[in-house]
């Protein structure tokens, strides 16, 4: 089934994974779990490097969010107050950066980053935040593999 995946190197097939996984973590559409998932069934002895990749593109995605809530920040935007969701409020003024440990949530993640940087929490505690709660979703994944 997978036949087409073999001409290209690992490096191609990785960066796809960070690709996806990249452009998952904004508000565009995207599957990294099932590009994931289909490239480890081709290349299962890459299972650490696809999480790795995985990981990173997602948090890299998820950071843009963040950066985009701080630049709306330092601009005053109120408008983004009215837009962000009162439950990622609410739970990021109560739990701060733990919070962002449901980044990997569909479509209330991309709400936590952005509402999480309109809130100048810290950039690095929220990006490790993030980093751990996307490599343990990617991580159930890829053990049936390992």
């Amino acid at each position: 089934m997978l036949d087409w995946l073999n001409p290209l190197s690992d490096s191609y097939g990785l960066a796809g994974i960070f690709l996806s996984a990249l452009l998952s973590a904004t508000l565009l559409p995207g599957n990294s779990e099932l590009a994931l998932l289909l490239w480890l069934q081709a290349r299962p002895d890459t299972a650490w490097s696809a999480l790795a990749v995985a990981s990173l593109g997602n948090t890299l995605g998820s950071l843009t969010s963040f950066w985009l809530g701080l630049r709306l920040a330092h601009r005053g935007s109120d408008a983004l107050t009215a837009k962000l969701s009162p439950r990622a409020l609410c739970w990021l003024q109560r739990h701060g950066s733990t919070t962002l440990l449901l980044a990997w949530l569909p479509l209330v993640g991309d709400a936590l980053c952005l509402a999480a940087g309109w809130l100048r929490l810290p950039p690095l505690l929220s990006a490790l935040y993030i980093l751990l709660g996307k490599t343990l979703r990617y991580l159930l994944i890829v053990l049936p593999f390992v």
